[in-house]
């Protein structure tokens, strides 16, 4: 199923070549977990300590994606965040969500924005800031958002997008990360386990070396 991405299909796709990023498997063990990161409350969290009594919910996600904040003809899937993120609080899937743009720290994707667009949107849990991109290349995330989806083992279950269409929630038909947190909860199998990540690319630096 294609997701319906009204006005802004061609808004900010992927331009960075991914060859160098790894591809996480269902079944593979959540990456970089001991990797401190700031939270907008100012305390350095780790993904280990975040697990939740039926997994964790990682969404890499940032302040200025038109996928994420949405556009003129689309909502964006920002909106969709809260409930989300009390839905898996209700299954014991706390979700965090990671900004990993920080090549874009000074146009709208700093700590302090960060922090600012955690209240103004009503997020809960933690939003972290991933310093040099490093949990976002450990994972091999793509794009804002994308979504993994852990089990309390730490063993990735679901990856891809949060539902079928990000111009309009009244019009979603496959609500596939909903689902997948309400199926891992209940010992269900996941059915998709990985759809279309689909949004802006992460804007990373050049490499150092």
């Amino acid at each position: 199923m294609l997701l319906k991405t009204a006005s802004i299909a061609t808004a900010g796709l992927l331009t960075l070549s991914m060859h160098e990023l790894p591809n996480l498997n269902i079944g593979d063990a959540m990456p970089a977990t001991d990797v401190k990161m700031q939270d907008v409350n100012g305390e350095m969290r780790a993904l280990k300590d975040l697990v939740g009594r039926s997994g964790l919910l990682v969404v890499f996600s940032c302040n200025t994606c038109p996928f994420v904040v949405g556009s003129e003809g689309s909502e964006g899937w920002e909106g969709r965040y809260p409930e989300l993120m009390a839905y898996g609080g209700r299954f014991g899937v706390p979700a965090v969500l990671i900004n990993s743009n920080e090549a874009k720290r000074e146009q709208g994707d700093g700590f302090a924005d960060m922090q600012a667009r955690y209240k103004e949107k009503g997020y809960s849990g933690s939003y972290l800031l991933d310093a040099d991109h490093q949990v976002a290349d450990a994972f091999g995330a793509r794009t804002t958002p994308h979504v993994f989806l852990f089990d309390k083992s730490m063993k990735l279950v679901y990856k891809g997008a949060i539902d079928d269409n990000v111009a309009s929630a009244a019009e979603v038909k496959e609500r596939w990360a909903f689902n997948a947190i309400a199926h891992l909860a209940d010992g269900k199998p996941i059915d998709p386990a990985s759809t279309r990540n689909i949004g802006c690319s992460i804007k990373r630096m050049p490499h150092k070396h």
